[in-house]
């Protein structure tokens, strides 16, 4: 069951039978988008310099411009991102500290990098910002439980 804004419950049974919180469920969600976005990032370049050049050294290698240079910048800002995500829902978690507004927080981080991700790929700028900040409020409003 995945239920956005307000209820704020998100849980999936596993295969066990076992319920995986919203937080967790959330950031296997938020590693699936970030290979996803490698994957894009890679076809574009793909179509831009070539199989064999990526497969190679990547010496010399021309600037990857356009949709498929903005897919690979959005890529490495989820780098970035989720390396803070699961720091704080681990910890999260560990503390027994997960409640509901973990679970908002958690929300509010994937569903706004999945924003990002289609708006930057996209080009529009100030959007792109703006969703952006609305995932570190995300982050914010986990880290926010465990202070």
């Amino acid at each position: 069951m995945l239920v956005v804004f307000p209820a704020v419950r998100i849980a999936r049974r596993s295969r066990g039978g076992s319920t995986m919180s919203a937080d967790f469920t959330l950031l296997v969600w938020s590693v699936a988008l970030t290979v996803l976005q490698a994957v894009v990032a890679v076809a574009g370049a793909t179509l831009q310099v070539g199989l064999p050049a990526l497969a190679g050294s990547r010496e010399g290698l021309p600037e990857i411009v356009g949709w498929a240079g903005r897919a690979a910048r959005a890529h490495r800002n989820m780098l970035e991102s989720i390396a803070l995500f699961a720091a704080l829902v681990l910890v999260a978690q560990a503390a027994g500290k997960a409640n509901a507004m973990t679970a908002l927080g958690a929300q509010l981080f994937f569903w706004a990098r999945l924003a990002y991700a289609v708006i930057y790929i996209a080009g529009i700028p100030w959007l792109r910002t703006a969703v952006w900040a609305l995932s570190v409020v995300g982050l914010l409003l986990i880290f926010l439980q465990l202070v």
